[in-house]
């Protein structure tokens, strides 16, 4: 044992569902998380829980501290999105747990089970305005799925293992929240057996309706959404897919919910997706919507296409019933686990006849065309053609002459990013413009390997989420994406990485700019910027003060080598490597143009801004 540990520290774990026993508030908290297989938490210590930390480690649960707790919620969202296990986060009570408030959303919205740990003020001061006092249930309603709030010491357990366990069955969030004083004094409790559902496929009636629909349908195409990678339903997926020879596309932000080396894949829906899957999702005459909730964002219009078929039949598989019907009109909602689900349709659809089988041959023709046309037009886009990015380009070829460096046209990047990497890579996405075009080129053969914010959007998330799913997927390479923006918010977390030995490489786009707002500016607002540019010394440099490495570059030639060094760092020396890209100020599609228009203006003092 570690000698900083006692000799006398537990010997044997209180089994869960052995009866009563005799413990500690703090012992019943810790046994409940073992008995959850916890092994990992994130968090900052705190006086707050202490007496629960102090025995951590003789129960088989290391802490991993972080430099912001914002970092260690989205670590623990990493964490539970690639492990399919909980993310456990912890911090001292207010601001400590205050700061979690924008991580916990984004997993709330990734649908990833995180249990935060909220410790509070203690029972006898609440109310009276203490140091660090707060209201944390508040806080967090909106962006969890069930609160737990410890009531009194002897029902620690009770409301820790509900918290795990509400946490699986309602795919999100949990909040656990204990006065700092209920850690303390001698409880008689049980140890809570974890409660895991059984989901099954949906009921006979629902699903005889969509095989009824797919029997006869002429054009289907299936939507992989993220339910498909919860449900372990890749292998369902492609079975449905190929009885049917059906295009299959993925929905906005789940690039890994089907394999891209499969025939029948066509890829992502949504902001900068895939023009192939856009076109033949346009043609459907039935779509099945396999574990998405068809969020209104990613099926707006993009490259000029409104690719939403507004005839076809809908077929939604959703294991959240209040998802049915939301955003899209449906035929037929279905209440089941993408994976059971796609299953049963494959058996009712066995020995049938299908309307579809008869033009297979052509269907699978016609996807093949698609994509090889998108994949051309994807080599021949090498930069941005709008007057102001022709205007960047321009600008700043000339500022970089002197030093025989040269600014680098973002899509060119990604294409040669896409190229070198490694098969079993792992990729997080923060918010932002060349992020975003990074959708169109970001392809993975196999599940829970790709994280992005989601619908939540904020910045700073990619990195310390990348560093929870390395955490919990060490033999994985584990790589961000960030432009400078995003990466001002999250560098800090280099920090963690090189204090704890979680190497990962983070991809830094520097252009100086907030590009998706500053987009916006330039389409709608005249070129009038406003707080938009951002000038940063050089991140790599930084990265080398932090202990980590860093590479600069601006040739176009070293971008594939410079990820393959920063992989091979990672995995075979345990470094982690800060990737320093210098792009130029092009600018890809505006980010929210289904949410802006020209300004008008009322007052004469403002009669020029329009």
């Amino acid at each position: 044992m570690n000698a900083k540990y006692p000799a006398t520290a537990p010997q044997q774990p209180a089994a869960a569902g052995d009866g009563p026993q005799a413990m500690t508030p703090s012992e019943a908290f810790v046994e409940t998380m073992v008995a959850n297989g916890v092994s990992e938490m994130f968090g900052i210590m705190g006086s707050a829980f202490m007496d629960a930390m102090d025995i951590f480690a003789p129960a088989g649960i290391r802490l991993i501290p972080v430099v912001h707790e914002q970092g260690a919620g989205h670590m623990a969202d990493g964490y539970a999105r690639v492990s399919g296990r909980h993310g456990v986060v912890i911090g001292q009570n207010g601001p400590g747990i205050s700061n979690c408030v924008t991580a916990i959303a984004a997993a709330y919205w990734a649908h990833s089970p995180v249990v935060i740990v909220t410790p509070e003020a203690g029972t006898m001061g609440i109310g009276l305005g203490g140091f660090q006092e707060a209201k944390q249930l508040p806080m967090f309603q909106e962006f969890t799925k069930y609160q737990g709030h410890v009531t009194h010491p002897a029902r620690m357990a009770e409301f820790t293992g509900r918290c795990f366990d509400r946490a699986m069955a309602e795919m999100g969030p949990t909040q656990l929240n204990i006065p700092r004083d209920y850690f303390y004094g001698q409880i008689k409790t049980e140890i809570p057996r974890p409660q895991r559902l059984d989901r099954g496929a949906g009921g006979d009636e629902r699903l005889n309706e969509a095989a009824e629909l797919l029997a006869q349908a002429r054009f289907p195409v299936i939507i992989s959404g993220g339910g498909v990678v919860m449900a372990d339903a890749i292998e369902a997926c492609k079975a449905l897919a190929e009885r049917l020879g059906a295009p299959v596309v993925n929905s906005y932000l789940h690039n890994d919910s089907f394999p891209a080396n499969h025939p029948l894949w066509c890829g992502p829906l949504g902001y900068q997706g895939s023009k192939a899957a856009m076109k033949l999702l346009a043609q459907a005459d039935v779509v099945v919507a396999l574990g998405s909730r068809l969020g209104p964002f990613g099926t707006l219009p993009q490259h000029g296409l409104d690719y939403w078929p507004k005839q076809a039949k809908i077929i939604q598989i959703d294991a959240d019933h209040k998802m049915l019907g939301l955003v899209k009109k449906i035929s037929v909602g279905i209440c089941g686990d993408a994976k059971a689900a796609a299953v049963a349709l494959s058996q009712r659809l066995a020995e049938r006849t299908l309307v579809c089988d008869a033009t297979r041959a052509a269907r699978a023709d016609q996807i093949a065309t698609e994509k090889a046309a998108w994949e051309k037009e994807l080599d021949e886009w090498t930069h941005e053609r709008d007057p102001y990015s022709l205007d960047m380009i321009e600008e700043q070829k000339r500022e970089r002459t002197f030093n025989g460096g040269e600014y680098l046209h973002p899509r060119q990047v990604l294409r040669e990013l896409e190229k070198a990497m490694p098969e079993d890579v792992m990729v997080s996405t923060d918010i932002g413009n060349i992020n975003s075009v990074a959708n169109s080129y970001l392809r993975f053969n196999k599940p829970r390997s790709f994280f992005a914010a989601m619908s939540w959007g904020n910045c700073g998330y990619a990195f310390p989420t990348i560093i929870g799913a390395k955490v919990a997927a060490p033999h994985r390479p584990a790589i961000s994406y960030a432009g400078d923006g995003a990466w001002g918010m999250s560098l800090m977390e280099t920090l963690t990485c090189v204090r704890h030995n979680i190497p990962v490489t983070a991809v830094v786009f520097h252009n100086r700019q907030w590009g998706a707002e500053k987009k916006n500016q330039v389409d709608f607002y005249n070129r009038r910027f406003v707080a938009g540019e951002l000038e940063s010394p050089s991140f790599a440099n930084i990265a080398r003060a932090m202990g980590a490495e860093g590479i600069v570059v601006d040739r176009l030639e070293d971008v594939g080598p410079a990820l393959k060094k920063a992989i091979d760092l990672q995995m075979n020396h345990g470094k982690t490597t800060i990737i320093e890209i210098m792009c130029t100020r092009e600018l890809g599609d505006p980010f929210r143009r289904d949410a802006l228009s020209k300004p008008v203006r009322m007052l004469d003092k403002y009669k020029d801004y329009v």
